[in-house]
């Protein structure tokens, strides 16, 4: 008589849980540690969180500047200060100015951010880009003040600039065109690392300071910002 052939349920249960898998077909340990699929959710979701801190962190420094413009509020005044203040110092000396230089510098940045606080308009720029370019220019202005050498009358810069020829000059203003068009297109959070890159002159060590958001995120968006760009200015009319 032929021995029924059945299935031992038994070695089923007791198969130990790292070696049971899950819908992508890996172990839980190794899903946790390796697999693409969690790792690409777990980056996602880091890179989310980046972006809703630093949009509620432009807000924020958006509002104090509104209820400093406003109603010359202390407390909002002191929120930015106390933000701004070390970043400032620490851009400054970066920028060849000592310490005592760099102190009297964000003294001044941050007289002028409470005196026209209501030239600002957030719809133009980032209250940390705003505030880096009054830096960026009081820096300059100090340079000028404190160094000032004799220029020979025939020095190249002081000469006239060469007429640009019409064609020169009209290409030139439809490239200009096309770039603003495209930069208008980036997400916020390319833009305001793209402005702070080129407009104001930061390094992307002092934008990943300035926002609080890591330097790879940093380098990322603004290399994204290049690439989305790159790929408009060389689409066809």
């Amino acid at each position: 008589m032929a021995t029924e052939l059945r299935p031992n349920y038994d070695r089923v249960a007791h198969v130990p849980q790292s070696a049971k898998t899950v819908a992508c077909g890996c172990t839980p340990e190794a899903h946790s540690r390796y697999c693409i699929n969690n790792l690409s959710r777990g980056a996602n979701l880091k890179a989310t969180m980046v972006r809703t801190a630093d949009l509620a962190q432009r807000e924020r420094h958006a509002s104090c500047m509104s209820r400093i413009a406003s109603d010359q509020s202390r407390e909002a005044f002191a929120e930015l200060f106390e933000f701004f203040a070390p970043r400032l110092k620490s851009y400054m000396q970066r920028l060849g100015a000592n310490a005592s230089e760099a102190e009297e510098l964000v003294q001044d940045v941050m007289i002028t951010v409470w005196r026209k606080a209501e030239m600002y308009d957030s719809r133009q720029a980032s209250v940390s880009t705003w505030i880096f370019r009054v830096a960026r220019n009081r820096r300059i202005d100090a340079q000028r003040r404190t160094s000032r050498p004799e220029l020979e009358p025939d020095e190249p810069m002081l000469q006239p600039a060469a007429t640009e020829l019409p064609d020169v000059a009209v290409a030139r203003g439809q490239m200009e065109e096309k770039v603003r068009a495209e930069m208008a297109n980036l997400p916020e959070e390319q833009l305001v690392l793209l402005q702070a890159a080129f407009y104001d002159g930061l390094s992307h060590s002092e934008i990943a300071e300035v926002y609080g958001i890591p330097l790879g995120t940093v380098k990322s968006r603004i290399r994204l910002a290049f690439a989305r760009m790159r790929g408009g200015l060389d689409a066809p009319n």
